[in-house]
């Protein structure tokens, strides 16, 4: 999973997918774009970049790899690596996927770092610490993508 990073209105911003109501799994939810391995790739970072491409035409080439964060389990048993990347240049002109991607669109990394912006509780059954934003430009952060944010923000100290 690609978490793309973007220089916007003077502010780093990190660039999301809200995903369509067409596709097989978390139809409509706000994303990160990523995918499964295909055959013969080796690395997370192969997988992000090539899903980045599929899904929003983000070329390989335009992207920085930075590093990874911790891998995160979903509730739905997925296990995800996101890749963190910055996006030169911008603005970028995208190909987005009908199928899979309903929305490009940014969310500035302040307004995420702003711990008044999200509710953060832990679920009494299992202990896992759930996290979901206020909206922001009518979109809602929620669950494991908010969780990779909320990692992302504290690998930065912020």
């Amino acid at each position: 999973m690609l978490v793309p990073l973007v220089w916007l209105d003077g502010g780093w911003n990190l660039l999301f997918t809200r995903r369509t109501e067409i596709v097989e799994s978390h139809k409509g939810q706000v994303s990160f774009p990523g995918g499964a391995c295909d055959d013969g790739e080796t690395t997370p970072e192969e997988t992000a970049l090539r899903e980045a491409d599929e899904e929003i035409g983000l070329r390989p080439a335009d992207v920085r790899l930075l590093g990874r964060l911790n891998d995160v389990v979903t509730i739905t048993s997925y296990r995800v690596t996101p890749v963190v990347g910055v996006v030169r240049p911008w603005p970028y002109v995208f190909r987005v996927s009908g199928v899979e991607v309903g929305r490009v669109f940014t969310m500035p990394l302040s307004w995420l770092a702003d711990r008044h912006n999200r509710w953060e509780f832990e679920r009494p059954d299992t202990g896992v610490r759930l996290i979901a934003y206020h909206p922001f430009d009518g979109e809602l952060l929620w669950g494991a993508t908010a969780r990779m944010v909320v990692n992302f923000l504290e690998v930065l100290g912020i």
